[in-house]
């Protein structure tokens, strides 16, 4: 259950607006509800301050649908990720409210628009790169975060990123999406004083070795302040960079 729909039901017993019994009903589905083939977390967003999210690849259409209806029954903007036209074609047919987002691979069920706080910047080094950059960027919508999007500013041409140093520096934290040689993140990390996470992804030439590459040049960054995941991981990286700049939201 959302945190937030959480505490107005709470208030809502407490002043005498939902009778317990009602209430009793809502949450009963806490902490997980068991559809046999999986058990779907109901809690996590009261734990780790997201929804959990559907990794589609390895499931059927039927199952991701299945899962999704669980979800949105408590939960907006609940995410469905490496999502193909089929699977969107079968959460249309179900009926469920749904945005889906071919670029990034990326369904966001029963979505609702959020004011985000702070501000976390996505950075793509290459247009190559976009569509984990747009995973990275449209989650982090989702999860309540204020986003700004920076695109093609790999350091063959500096200028570019150079150009853009203004919204870098407002930042509260940067996602920074690479392929090839993976030299942005420690660039970034040498001109602003933001928490960097370096998103390595699978887009190169034969040396790259699908990313792997790119994911040990980042891991041997020598700037301070770099955080790596795993190749083509948009997703992690933008939770990541939400709890950061929630965190920060909370000091201020």
């Amino acid at each position: 259950m959302d945190p937030d729909k959480l505490r107005d039901l709470l208030d809502d017993v407490a002043a005498g607006r939902v009778a317990a019994g009602d209430a009793f009903d809502r949450l009963r589905r806490l902490p997980y509800d068991d559809l046999g083939f999986a058990k779907v977390d109901l809690h996590r967003a009261l734990r780790a301050g997201g929804a959990e999210a559907v990794f589609c690849p390895g499931k059927t259409a039927e199952q991701v649908v299945a899962i999704l209806k669980s979800l949105v029954r408590e939960h907006a903007n609940v995410l469905a990720t490496r999502a193909d036209a089929g699977v969107a074609a079968a959460v249309a047919a179900a009926g469920l409210p749904h945005v889906h987002h071919p670029l990034a691979r990326l369904i966001v069920a029963r979505p609702e628009p959020r004011d985000g706080i702070g501000l976390v910047v996505v950075a793509a080094a290459g247009t190559a790169d976009l569509p984990v950059a747009e995973e990275a960027a449209l989650v982090a919508e989702a999860l309540g975060n204020r986003v700004e999007r920076v695109n093609d500013c790999g350091v063959a041409g500096l200028h570019r990123l150079l150009a853009h140093r203004e919204v870098l520096s407002d930042a509260n934290v940067i996602v920074a999406v690479a392929g090839m040689e993976g030299a942005l993140p420690s660039v970034m990390a040498g001109i602003v004083d933001r928490p960097v996470i370096a998103v390595p992804t699978s887009v190169g030439y034969g040396t790259s070795l699908n990313g792997l590459a790119a994911l040990l040049a980042m891991l041997n960054s020598c700037a301070p302040g770099v955080s790596v995941v795993n190749i083509d991981n948009g997703y992690g990286a933008a939770h990541q960079a939400s709890q950061i700049n929630h965190l920060v939201a909370k000091i201020r």
